[in-house]
């Protein structure tokens, strides 16, 4: 594990924490930009396929600020946007017709489009371009299990999920709510996949989100479905799509069960991997977030046989791409009656809002800052440690960084109520080695698909890689040492269907009680007091064997976020 974690930091370097932007190269035409390297021989012996990969687009249906990490340091760059994929996409089924397009989940939560309409607002979008697979993301239950269900059964496109079924009560599994598999017959060659989410769900997310689902482990059924595909369909290639995070595929393509797996094409923790990561039995990439990239698989087919796989990463440079115009004038008609409401100012920042580092990022900090400075009274402020919201980063005519109404769903789709409780200082010891352990335990299996919690009102001090249990090295609260039998207060938002002694995943909190707040309307208060704001993050969170500009949760593998 040492040298593992040795060599994880040698890879990151010295990073530094200093940020740039990236301007622009003038829009080109998308058929100048575009090409199909790999040409289908005309005797017809070989030809090749291509499947092409969103993730976690998270409803960010225009193109937006992106980071890179180039040069060890920060710069921004304007990338995604559905009309710009929908151009995307066109133009390369166009250059090869045996072209077959996925999204891997999160499609209906991430913005104020999709609350004030349920998620219905992305159908007619969605179904615009044209998808031939989908798999449901952990977030797709957001409106809870009917209008889940109602809202990819609206696409038109098959939806594949092996491992959630209807619970039919006191635990016992009904019949699959999506198909298992799919299979993509190609000129009489069939290509095989099998979907998977994470069944952390129920415990990622508000847990009456997922009422009514049962979630298993994708190993309990996997190579059961390889047999079937690989010695009952006949696949030449067979691919798990998968909502499960970068290490859970990595653990998943190392299990016995995964034999027969040529390729997992992975999403939820917004990984972007350039270079396929070989394990054990399985390729494993994951295609980044918001629409800003696509992941491109060729598959060369000759004799009815796969002879060879080649992947990339591509940018949705927004700005070098001309929008699909019927793509655009959908957009604008599903978004037109919330437009201005969507765009409305609601205050400032001074500078460059984005939410990428592991342990501490201005948007929480910001988020922090509004609770700490509405709950005067409480010694600790928590906030998940969410991954989702694309960066804010254009100033204004002011010369600051506008926040809209629209941001503020971006970086907080539930507009949760403010609760609050008390503990003891032991159970903040042990509720923060829980979490550290989610993020960064040795068994990627352990790893869940969030990020450190953030907080504000205590200094913690942590070995990242660390013995399990033995990763705080020091808390301080109010500016003392934490006190084991101390009782401190603190708040967070309450989860939908939480026991009401839990908060932020802390057990046994006592005395809790909802609020008169809601995370929108403290937001909205702070900014109108505080504007324009400057939530630099205050290093609270001390990670002392790595660096604070710590990009991703994944090591011991050949990987790295950029």
């Amino acid at each position: 594990m040492e040298n593992n974690r040795r060599n994880f930091i040698k890879k990151l370097g010295a990073f530094s924490a200093s940020a740039a932007f990236i301007s622009a190269a003038p829009m080109v035409a998308a058929a100048e930009k575009f090409s199909n390297d790999d040409e289908i021989d005309e005797a017809g012996k070989s030809f090749v396929i291509s499947i092409l990969q969103t993730t976690d687009v998270h409803c960010q249906i225009h193109p937006h600020d992106e980071l890179f990490w180039e040069n060890d340091k920060a710069v921004f760059r304007k990338t995604g946007g559905y009309a710009q994929l929908a151009t995307y996409f066109s133009q390369q089924k166009k250059n090869n017709p045996h072209t077959f397009i996925l999204d891997t989940g999160d499609m209906f939560q991430g913005s104020e489009l999709s609350v004030k309409t349920t998620g219905d607002a992305l159908v007619p979008i969605l179904n615009e371009l044209n998808y031939d697979l989908y798999l449901p993301g952990n977030w797709e239950v957001i409106y809870y299990k009917a209008a889940m269900q109602h809202l990819l059964g609206s696409l038109n496109a098959p939806k594949i999920c092996a491992n959630m079924y209807h619970d039919l009560g006191e635990g016992k599994k009904g019949e699959f709510i999506f198909q298992p598999y799919h299979i993509w017959n190609v000129k009489g060659v069939k290509i095989g996949f099998i979907g998977y989410t994470d069944p952390l769900v129920p415990i990622r997310q508000s847990p009456n989100y997922s009422k009514g689902i049962i979630y298993t482990k994708p190993e309990e059924n996997l190579s059961h479905y390889v047999d079937v595909l690989r010695n009952q369909e006949h696949c030449a290639y067979v691919i798990v799509i998968a909502h499960l995070g970068l290490s859970q595929q990595i653990n998943l393509a190392s299990l016995p069960e995964c034999k027969g797996v040529d390729y997992i094409l992975g999403g939820d923790t917004h990984e972007r991997v350039r270079k396929p990561i070989v394990c054990k039995y399985s390729k494993v990439v994951e295609p980044g977030a918001f629409g800003s990239f696509v992941g491109k698989l060729n598959l060369t087919i000759k004799n009815g046989n796969v002879v060879k796989d080649t992947y990339e990463l591509v940018e949705i440079e927004s700005q070098k791409i001309i929008e699909d115009k019927k793509m655009a004038a959908v957009i604008k008609k599903n978004e037109a009656p919330f437009e201005s409401t969507i765009h409305q100012v609601i205050g400032y920042s001074t500078i460059p809002l984005y939410r990428y580092f592991i342990v501490e990022n201005p948007i929480d900090t910001m988020i922090l800052n509004a609770l700490h400075w509405q709950m005067k009274d409480v010694d600790i402020v928590l906030s998940n440690g969410f991954r989702f919201c694309p960066p804010r980063t254009t100033p204004d005519h002011t010369g600051n960084i506008p926040i809209t109404e629209g941001f503020l769903f971006d970086m907080l789709p539930v507009d949760s109520t403010v609760r609050t409780g008390k503990v003891t200082g032991k159970q903040i010891k042990e509720w923060l080695e829980k979490e550290l352990n989610t993020v960064f335990a040795e068994n990627a299996a352990e790893r869940f698909g969030g990020w450190v919690i953030k907080f504000k009102g205590m200094e913690v001090s942590f070995n990242a890689f660390g013995s399990k249990r033995k990763r705080v090295q020091e808390i301080v609260i109010g500016g003392k040492p934490l006190d084991a039998k101390s009782t401190y207060t603190i708040c967070a938002c309450e989860r939908d269907g939480d026991p009401s002694d839990m908060l932020c995943r802390m057990k046994g909190v006592m005395d809790a009680e909802n609020t008169n707040h809601t995370l929108h309307s403290v937001m909205k208060s702070y900014l109108v007091a505080n504007s324009p704001v400057t939530p630099i993050p205050p290093k609270a969170a001390k990670i002392l064997d790595a660096p604070d500009t710590l990009l991703t949760q994944v090591w011991g593998v050949d990987y790295i976020f950029r």
